[in-house]
């Protein structure tokens, strides 16, 4: 399947497939890569949805790609068999020269032409029998997010090795393609759709320059309140509900091995991540309501003026704003940009944008450090600051990636920044669905791998090694206080060996080693390190079942010259808000970086100025709040 952005081509592949597509990348190639199996009554058929590509004579990676998976030259990946071009009706001028290029490689080759509801609301017209007589291929009208046409489709894939092939390729010749282009739309009565009256209404506001920035600004901060305040009784559900769980397996499992391994570090450390799981699903399904509903084109349309200032160019805000919900997809959607120091410059930057891993982490901390009850004005003080702590994101990633841009490329050029202004459309429940539950799905299954992998090893290290009654005893431990046991066992064992090792790296930042053990925990994923917290947090006092928060509120430093105090005070959480905020803590991201850069240069580089920046940025953010509070 070959098409531009944002022209349908990914809601037919969904169509098509359903639950048998997959994603993956090309061998030796980041550009994603999705496939999936058709199953058309008995048969089955293997679809493959190349990137939106607007050209195949290519200017970035992605349509470097789609052309080269049309000749076959990629590594391990056949041609394929035939090519399913999808069209826009609405920009049908544009996808004919799409088409004519792809004509060229002289494969089976048929025509699925979207948004022809579209084009007739908006009083075009289109004549689909005389398309396929005058290209000299089949063609078939297809409304994917109703399904009207689907049936048609795969009645034509059935039959792909009968297609019809053009008795005249279309000439390649600039000037000739142009004038083959125009006889085309001629003969098949084609009339280009009227500007769409209610979207240039609503364009006119929210692209204004002044008022389509306060509304975009506005947007996002409903957003973050949103998150706080909508989501707050599910995740009081979950969290009842892991306690409730918690409870039976400390009274229904004699095994004090097996209940501490089930208990403390399954339960108290998966079960801490997924309680955030309400506020995942609420970020996703509103991401996909405004990306569904055409804002998002929009709000990089409105950061095109603002990355310029940076040096950059709108794609590179798309790949800041992909890096909202993952660093990952926000590093490979650099491969969008055409310029190579652009590319590099961006991914520096984006893992500094707020991702959702980070979401668990900020929402305990914020929740500790702001109570409840905090208003600024109407709006609660939590999601403001989440609000403030998600502006700082971006507003870091940008500024990193100007710094990068400065050092690496002082001519100053920008090429060309073009993306598609789609009408706005009321989102089908499907599309947001898909939308909503895929990432989340990733989540979950980070879950129940990496998170579970980590939770276990990180149970192991707090509490081994085991000690006797007899050498509880000598220590001054009563061995029936199970409080008093927890405590001295944790105090002893192999994390708090490792954790007190690089304490007085972290010292200066208000962490005791309890947070440096979260914080190794956190190279595998970010939110190990509310897992960490949270297993640390019950098995200190398996007795009690309260939250974690107010847990982690009662810590006191164990040894040292703070011995008694308090660890989490108001300046230790804003330092460790704002160290989660600027490290590189997540090791698929450098993994990513590594294959999208090719060595280990960029990557270093990455994981080394963000770590001293993070130091930084907490030390001054600890120092100044014990000045104020």
């Amino acid at each position: 399947m070959v098409g531009s952005p944002n022209g349908g081509k990914t809601s037919i592949f969904n169509r098509l497939t359903g639950l048998h597509a997959k994603t993956g990348n090309y061998p030796g190639v980041t550009v994603s890569r999705s496939t999936g199996i058709c199953r058309i009554g008995s048969d089955e058929y293997g679809i493959e949805d190349l990137p939106g590509a607007y050209s195949l004579t290519p200017i970035s990676p992605d349509e470097a790609v789609v052309a080269q998976a049309l000749d076959g030259s990629l590594e391990g990946i056949q041609a394929p068999d035939a090519v399913l071009v999808v069209t826009d009706a609405t920009a049908l001028r544009r996808s004919l020269l799409l088409l004519a290029e792809t004509l060229e490689r002289n494969l089976p080759t048929a025509v699925v032409v979207t948004m022809t509801d579209e084009l007739r609301r908006r009083g075009g017209s289109l004549d689909i029998a005389a398309l396929s007589q005058a290209l000299g291929v089949p063609v078939v009208s297809v409304v994917a997010n109703r399904g009207i046409g689907i049936g048609e489709l795969r009645h034509l894939i059935r039959e792909w090795q009968t297609w019809s092939r053009p008795p005249v390729a279309p000439p390649t010749d600039t000037e000739e393609l142009a004038g083959w282009v125009d006889s085309v739309l001629a003969s098949v009565g084609y009339q280009d759709p009227h500007p769409d009256a209610r979207t240039e209404r609503i364009d006119s506001v929210l692209l204004h320059p002044v008022f389509g920035t306060i509304i975009f600004f506005l947007v996002m901060f409903l957003f973050f309140q949103a998150l706080f305040t909508w989501a707050a009784p599910l995740q009081d559900a979950v969290d009842n509900g892991f306690s409730w769980l918690a409870e039976w397996v400390d009274g229904h499992i004699s095994t004090p091995i097996l209940a501490s391994l089930l208990g403390d570090g399954i339960i108290g450390g998966v079960g801490a991540v997924l309680t955030f799981i309400p506020q995942i699903l609420l970020m996703y399904l509103l991401l996909a309501l405004l990306d569904a509903v055409g804002y998002m084109s929009r709000a990089a349309f409105l950061m095109d003026k603002v990355m310029s200032r940076a040096g950059l160019e709108g794609r590179a805000f798309v790949a800041m704003l992909s890096s909202f919900a993952c660093a990952i997809p926000g590093i490979m959607a650099t491969r969008t940009i055409p310029s190579a120091k652009d590319r590099i410059a961006t991914m520096l930057g984006v893992p500094l944008a707020t991702c959702s891993a980070r979401l668990p982490v900020y929402v305990l901390l914020v929740g500790m450090l702001i109570p409840d009850a905090t208003r600024v004005g109407p709006f609660s003080g939590r999601g403001v600051a989440l609000f403030l702590l998600y502006l700082l994101g971006a507003i870091s990633a940008m500024t990193a990636a100007w710094v990068v841009k400065k050092v690496t490329d002082r001519s100053g050029l920008l090429l060309p920044f073009y993306m598609e202004m789609p009408p706005y459309r009321i989102p089908t429940v499907r599309s947001v669905a898909i939308a909503m539950w895929e990432p989340t799905k990733a989540f979950l299954r980070k879950a129940g791998t990496i998170i579970m992998l980590a939770t276990i090893i990180i149970w192991a290290l707090t509490t081994f090694p085991m000690r006797s009654d007899n050498e509880l005893t000598k220590a001054g431990v009563n061995p029936s206080d199970d409080v008093a046991v927890a405590a001295y066992t944790m105090d002893h064992s192999i994390a708090a060996g490792i954790g007190k090792t690089v304490e007085p790296v972290f010292k200066p930042l208000g962490f005791d080693w309890r947070i440096d053990v979260s914080l190794i925990g956190s190279l595998a994923a970010r939110e190990v390190a509310v897992s960490t917290l949270g297993q640390m947090a019950s098995a200190t006092d398996p007795e009690d079942d309260v939250e974690v928060a107010q847990q982690l509120d009662r810590w006191t430093w164990t040894h040292g010259e703070h011995q008694g105090e308090k660890v989490f005070t108001p300046a230790t959480i804003v330092s460790l808000i704002l160290f989660f905020a600027y490290a590189l803590q997540c090791m698929s991201t450098v993994a990513i970086m590594k294959r999208e850069t090719g060595g280990w240069k960029w990557p270093a580089i990455a994981f080394g100025y963000m770590f001293v920046l993070a130091w930084m940025m907490a030390f001054i953010g600890h120092l100044i709040t014990n000045l104020v509070i």
